[in-house]
């Protein structure tokens, strides 16, 4: 068959088959007359050898060996492969990303571009100060959008940065709280945490209601977060949360000072006085618990409070008894 017919039913051209043959890699079986190259059978099997190799991304030069080195394993070649492809294309996703960040700018012209550019390349520095700047100036004449400032946030392990990536996106103006739900169904509990707390600091209705679906999340941290959140905006329903979390000596302190805050409200008042000495009367709490629940009691205005604090006096438990005898007497003195 003539290079013109092989190039034809193969679809490789005539030039690339002259070329495979100047390296070796394909040489046609014999001559016309006229001196026209012919290819047999076995010719033609081996251009489509190599064709296929080609498509799973060997060079020309690796093909050869494939097909002439009787020797030659492909196992470790294909491994090779897989991991160039799973490189190539982190590198190509990662470039696709950048991309939408610098179109999601929306910039006027190519300075805009360029200072975009520079700013995502300083919010990936290993340098944290770097980090803190691109953080702060975010914030200024060079906008970022706020899922570059989220997926930062969530990433960020040194605390001045990721205070200053979380002060920023708050104030960005944007909608970064879907991405930072996403991140509270991270395996990692580092990242649950940056999530939430990222969360606690958004503004805003779609920010609360994340952060109530956080109350029911399966990690304490999480939870304990969303809790002291909510409770700062107001939410009458974290007082089970709160409460919780003084049972399990998480924060408890912070939890107490929420229920004062929310106690300004008499009838939440009288709720969390309840659940306390619910809590209190269980029998399976312990004695550093009762008096963390008794100490709880002491900024809880209110009849319930009061009563509770009365009995608690009583209490077999010294420790709780005088916590609450105490707390009665600075309460008649107000």
């Amino acid at each position: 068959m003539l290079i013109g017919e092989v190039a034809r039913r193969s679809g490789v051209s005539a030039r690339m088959l002259r070329h495979y043959e100047s390296l070796g890699l394909v040489r046609p079986s014999g001559r016309t007359g006229s001196g026209y190259r012919e290819y047999s059978d076995e010719d033609i099997r081996r251009i489509f050898h190599v064709e296929s190799l080609r498509s799973l991304g060997l060079s020309l030069r690796e093909i050869g060996r494939a097909l002439d080195d009787p020797g030659f394993t492909p196992s470790a070649l294909v491994d090779d492969l897989i991991r160039q492809t799973r490189e190539r294309i982190a590198a190509e996703t990662e470039l696709l990303t950048r991309l939408r960040r610098i179109d999601a700018a929306e910039p006027a012209g190519w300075e805009d571009v360029l200072r975009s550019v520079a700013l995502l390349q300083a919010l990936g520095s290993k340098s944290a100060d770097a980090r803190q700047r691109a953080a702060l100036s975010s914030a200024g004449e060079v906008p970022v959008p706020v899922e570059a400032l989220a997926e930062a946030v969530l990433r960020e392990t040194e605390p001045n940065v990721a205070g200053a990536l979380r002060w920023t996106l708050a104030r960005s103006g944007g909608d970064g709280t879907a991405l930072l739900a996403q991140g509270l169904d991270s395996p990692v509990a580092a990242v649950r945490e940056r999530a939430v707390r990222s969360l606690a600091e958004m503004p805003g209705d779609e920010a609360a209601a994340r952060l109530r679906d956080a109350l029911a999340h399966p990690d304490a941290v999480v939870r304990g977060y969303a809790a002291l959140a909510l409770a700062a905006r107001g939410a009458a329903d974290t007082v089970p949360a709160l409460i919780d979390m003084i049972v399990e000596g998480r924060n408890d302190t912070d939890a107490a000072d929420a229920l004062s805050g929310l106690a300004s409200d008499p009838a939440t008042a009288d709720r969390i006085a309840t659940g306390l000495v619910d809590r209190l009367a269980h029998d399976t709490t312990e004695a550093p618990v009762r008096r963390w629940l008794t100490q709880a009691l002491a900024d809880i205005p209110g009849t319930t409070a009061s009563r509770a604090l009365v009995q608690l006096s009583h209490d077999e438990d010294r420790a709780v008894a005088l916590t609450a005898a105490y707390l009665l007497h600075l309460r008649d003195a107000r």
